[in-house]
């Protein structure tokens, strides 16, 4: 793990934060119904974040090798501007991604917890692991989150990016202007 100004010096290049859902934007359960549906927990501070970072400018997008009608219904809700699902190979999928945003490797973070998130993790300028990722995957980050996955871990994230990029004190005055005149 590399210290705060060289995290802060990663993040302030980031213009795509790309990540892993399951054990990321979830805790990493995955809750089978008797009719075949799949139920997942999403973190509402991440989703707030998400928000915030697309109100930036900044783009972001889902890479898994699970597919589910609720990450990307989850997806739609945030605005996500990538999902990839159902990914055998995520390392060709994350190249697809980087290329269809017109972005640099150098200007892309990824969030992952698990052994197959790191090769896209050492592609990324930005690697993060969560707090309760594999050991493999935590060697492997320039930064390990506080929080666990899907627990807010992506809204740590983005307020490191945002911070380092001089966009959090504006975004957050939007909310202090709705509560000074009661909206």
């Amino acid at each position: 793990m590399e210290n705060l100004s060289s995290i802060e010096r990663r993040a302030s290049r980031i213009k795509l934060l790309l990540m892993d859902c399951d054990g990321v934007l979830t805790d990493g359960r995955i809750w089978l119904t008797n009719d075949s549906e799949e139920q997942k927990t999403f973190h509402t501070r991440d989703g707030l974040g998400l928000d915030l970072l697309h109100r930036a400018g900044i783009k972001s997008g889902i890479i898994s090798g699970r597919s589910s009608v609720v990450v990307q219904r989850r997806a739609d809700e945030l605005k996500m501007n990538y999902a990839r699902q159902g990914v055998g190979n995520k390392l060709q999928a994350f190249e697809e991604v980087v290329a269809a945003a017109a972005v640099d490797e150098s200007a892309v973070g990824f969030i992952g917890d698990d052994l197959n998130d790191i090769p896209l993790m050492l592609r990324s300028e930005l690697a993060v692991a969560v707090a309760d990722a594999a050991v493999e995957t935590r060697a492997a980050a320039h930064y390990v989150t506080q929080t666990p996955g899907g627990l807010g871990a992506v809204r740590e994230v983005v307020e490191i990016i945002l911070k380092a990029q001089g966009h959090w004190s504006e975004l957050i005055k939007q909310f202090e202007l709705q509560d000074s005149t009661g909206n």
